[in-house]
Order: structure tokens, then sequence, then C-alpha cells
């Protein structure tokens, strides 16, 4: 919308072309009032929004733009956790700028990004890094959320669950069937009958409802994982085919990625992701040390097993990377 005007008052989605086979990547306010969103296969997004404009994704300017914004923020703060291309995480405790105010540094990285690359910009602060997140939500798009320290507890007893990062729909409905459905229900309740009910998940509610959220600004993450994976135009559904495209299309661009990764090749796990033509999905890995192609073969003989006669629009291919701090134990044995 910023570089082609004429896409400014329309309903516009970033997406796959198909419309049998693409998914929206995502769209502006005006598609989303028509219910379209991200993850929507596009004919879907057609339903709802017949005159529906779709683009194709353009990641070279996405990742431009994000090293542009990205330098912004370094100029208020280094301790900065990226979360994707347009999202991130800034601890301002320590610095000098603008009198060391929170609201201001985000104000003015707002004014800066809408100034030097005409975007918008939406911020969240506060003294939690969820409730930080959580406050960037909620006056999209264009707007600045502050909660400050004496309204910590009172914002965190109206939040309806779903809103915590991290409760996803089968979270959602089993937190429901217990009767809770804000962080004050969370609050009200038992912790041991919650971990017993929830475990770990039980236990990170009951903190966060509490206010409590002791994790720092993370500045380097290391990559856990390398995959790559392939939606179908046509379904296919036998073993030959699923194999020719891991060994022609899917393997080779796997190992240009794990190279950039890990020059050695260093993996713990291979594995294989297949969803089917019903939209179901499934996932197999086992553990290798060593990325070889073959081994995905009894990978992919196993997995298939639970088919079931159905047809295939997805398949992937994936490695667990070691660890680095494993490999440097292991040079010192």
């Amino acid at each position: 919308m910023r570089d082609f005007p004429e896409y400014r008052h329309v309903p516009l989605a970033v997406g796959g072309n198909s419309k049998q086979r693409g998914v929206i990547s995502t769209c502006n306010y005006i598609a989303r009032k028509y219910g379209v969103r991200s993850a929507l296969p596009t004919a879907k997004a057609y339903q709802l929004c017949p005159n529906l404009v779709l683009v194709p994704g353009r990641m070279d300017v996405y990742r431009q733009v994000s090293h542009q914004i990205r330098e912004i923020f370094s100029r208020y703060t280094h301790l900065i956790e990226p979360l994707s291309l347009d999202e991130a995480y800034l601890d301002v405790t320590d610095s000098t700028m603008l009198h060391g105010s929170a609201t201001l540094i985000a104000q003015a990285i707002r004014a800066d990004i809408e100034r030097e690359l005409n975007l918008t910009a939406s911020a969240g602060v506060a003294p939690l890094k969820f409730l930080a997140k959580i406050a960037s939500d909620m006056n999209k798009p264009n707007g600045l959320t502050v909660i400050t320290p004496d309204k910590v507890q009172q914002t965190i007893d109206a939040l309806p669950l779903e809103k915590i990062p991290g409760v996803g729909k089968v979270s959602i409905e089993k937190l429901h069937q217990a009767g809770l459905y804000t962080c004050l229900d969370v609050r009200q309740s038992n912790y041991a009958e919650l971990l017993r009910r929830f475990g770990l998940q039980g236990a990170s509610l009951w903190k966060k409802s509490h206010g409590i959220d002791l994790r720092e600004v993370v500045v380097e993450r290391n990559r856990k994982s390398v995959g790559v994976e392939r939606t179908f135009s046509e379904n296919i559904s036998t073993f030959e085919e699923c194999w020719q495209v891991i060994e022609q299309r899917l393997y080779p661009e796997l190992e240009r990625r794990l190279i950039k990764a890990s020059p050695q090749k260093q993996i713990t796990k291979q594995g294989i992701k297949v969803k089917f033509a019903d939209f179901q999905q499934t996932t197999i890995e086992h553990n290798f040390r060593v990325f070889n192609l073959d081994d995905f073969y009894p990978l992919l003989q196993e997995v298939l097993k639970r088919q079931k006669g159905r047809e295939i629009r997805l398949l992937g291919v994936n490695v667990m990377l070691k660890p680095e701090e494993l490999e440097r134990q292991l040079c010192l044995i």
C-alpha cells in the first residue's frame, strides 16, 4: 500500500496466487472486515471477499525494511530481540535516551519509522515481557498502549486467556471447560489443581496471572531447526510421487539451507511433515547424526502408513540442529 497507491483503498492480501492451493500470508484492515486473515486458504478468502486484490510477496523488500527498522531500534537500545521481520522486544531499562522514558522512546521510534519509511507502527510499553506484546496489539493499527506498573495487575485480571501468547485453540477449549476464561479466574484458582490439569502451561498461566514474567530480552538466539516444504497445485498420493518430490526438490533446498545454518551439517534429527487433503497433518522424526538423503526413505515409508487412502496436499522435510553448547562440550572432552 505504501509503494502502490492504487492498493490503499481496496481489500488487499499477500499470498499464493493459486485459488485452489494458495494461502493468505497477510492482508490489510479493509480485507479483515470481510473475515480474511493470515493462514486462510486463498479460495476461502475469495468466497468471503470476491473483490479481494491478491499480490505476491516481496521478501527482499520486507528484509530491507526490517533491517531499516532494526537500525532505528538500535538508536535507542542495544537490547533487541527480534520475533519476526516486523516485530521485536526492546529492553530500554538502562537507556539514557529521552530521560529513560519508555513511553517517550516508543513515541520517538514510531515517529522515526513513519518519517523515514512512510510506515505506521504500533507499540506496547509494559514492565513485563508478555504484557508488552499484548499491549502492542491493543491499538492497531498505528497505536501506542502504555501499561504502567500500578495498572499491571488490573490489566492482567481483565485479560481473556486467549490473549496470552502461546494459548491456542485447543488449549483455550480445555481452559474454558475448566471454567477458566480470564487471568483473574486463573489467579483465583488452586495452583496444584492447575498443575495437575494443565501441566507446565498451567504453571505458566498461573505466574503470568500473578504478574510474574522474569524472562529477559534475548539479544541472540541459536537456531534449532531448518526445514523446507511444498504445497502442491494438485494432490499427490503415491510413495513414488512423494519420494520424487523429496529427492529432486525438497532435499537439495534443505541441504542448501542447512549449510547456511551449519556449515558442518551438524544435526541430531531428521523429520518429515505431511498434510493430507482433509487438512489433517502428521509429522515423524528419528535421531540421525549425519545428514543423508537415504535416511528420509524409511521415514517416508513409516509416515505414509498413516495415510489411510487420503491424498497429500503438502510435503515437508526438516532437520534438528545440534546445539552449539553440546558441540562445545564435546570438543572439550
